[in-house]
């Protein structure tokens, strides 16, 4: 018998990724890859057109790495590099018109699934194990930081 921490933690990893599946599956559809979107919906949810610099940072990646992935966007249309008006040197990325079509369609498409997904599963179980993975977060972000 698998002990339950490794049976709780198969279970965590398991279900992450059978989500990150079926959305990269939608993404994949659209022509879009998960690096693509991540940059994609972090700038379609920021109040302000984000700088790269600042987009980095909220991913977690290399600024080189985030200027490739949003010279593809920008290939393709999804978004565009603006001058800060304060500072010519700092760009900011806002979304085009196509952007914010394609953002939309993907958040609809999640929001689908979601609601598959919780059609399925008692909430009260829902709520149980949403409970359960925020303290996990809590206790991992602690002890990265001690």
């Amino acid at each position: 018998m698998v002990p339950l921490d490794e049976r709780f933690t198969q279970a965590l990893q398991n279900g992450a990724r059978a989500w990150r599946a079926a959305l990269e599956r939608d993404l994949k559809s659209r022509g879009i890859t998960p690096a693509g979107w991540s940059a994609l919906a972090a700038v379609a949810g920021a109040a302000d057109a984000p700088s790269q610099r600042q987009l980095a940072a909220q991913l977690r990646v290399d600024g080189a790495t985030l200027v490739a992935t949003i010279d593809r966007l920008a290939a393709c249309g999804l978004v565009m590099r603006m001058p800060n008006a304060h500072d010519r040197r700092v760009k900011l990325v806002v979304l085009t018109g196509q952007g914010q079509a394609l953002a939309a369609q993907v958040h609809e498409r999640a929001a689908q699934l979601r609601r598959a997904i919780a059609a399925r599963i008692d909430a009260g179980r829902m709520a149980v194990a949403s409970e359960v993975l925020e303290e996990l977060r809590t206790i991992l972000e602690g002890a990265c930081d001690a």
